[in-house]
């Protein structure tokens, strides 16, 4: 029986790690020739749909953290406005008067006096207090931590998709080409048994 052919070469991956797939030019001669054993065709099957989910499993890890960058970013914009206002506010010794939501379609205004300092969610149900010149600073390189890990999900997401189509391809080539190699089987078998003796 001939080896199982790799279909991921492991001197080259991609962001992350991630394996990048090998495009199959040549089906009959990658798997041993038009007299090969089915095994290793099946192998090479079995192994391409492997790596297929795989690829769609990570595909749609990167795609929720992809959302999540887009849907973070302009929070944190919207956050590090508000804690410019209210430092420009501070600076003029004004006060700030402001319309929240309390409830869906239920608002209410307030008066904002000068304040030295905000509170800021973290995550994990923390919150703290930063002066205002600190807030911006911690706001600004969120953003921008942020804006590069979008950068990287997003370069991520698109090498994910072109190793998606490369399985693909992949895939349907090796089955037509078993598809194909049985039809001139069985049309040789036909052939052979029609001659006469």
């Amino acid at each position: 029986m001939s080896q199982q052919p790799n279909i991921v070469t492991t001197t080259q991956v991609g962001p992350r790690g991630i394996p990048e797939a090998l495009f199959i030019d040549n089906v009959e001669d990658y798997l041993g020739g038009p007299d090969a054993e089915i095994e290793p065709a099946l192998q090479a099957w079995q192994q391409m749909i492997g790596y297929f989910r795989k690829y769609q499993f990570m595909e749609k890890s990167t795609l929720q953290k992809q959302l999540g960058f887009e849907e973070k970013i302009p929070e944190l914009e919207r956050t590090l406005e508000a804690v410019e206002l209210l430092q420009l506010k501070k600076e003029a010794n004004e006060s700030l008067e402001t319309h929240f939501e309390l409830a869906d379609t239920v608002y209410t205004s307030a008066v904002v006096e000068p304040v030295e300092e905000v509170y800021l969610w973290l995550g994990a149900n923390t919150m703290l207090a930063y002066p205002l010149s600190e807030a911006r600073e911690l706001l600004k390189n969120k953003i921008e931590s942020a804006k590069l890990k979008l950068e990287e999900v997003s370069e991520e997401q698109a090498y994910l998709r072109n190793q998606i189509t490369t399985t693909q391809v992949n895939i349907a080539r090796v089955f037509n080409w078993d598809v194909k190699r049985r039809k001139e089987r069985r049309a040789k078998e036909a052939e052979n048994n029609h001659k006469p003796a």
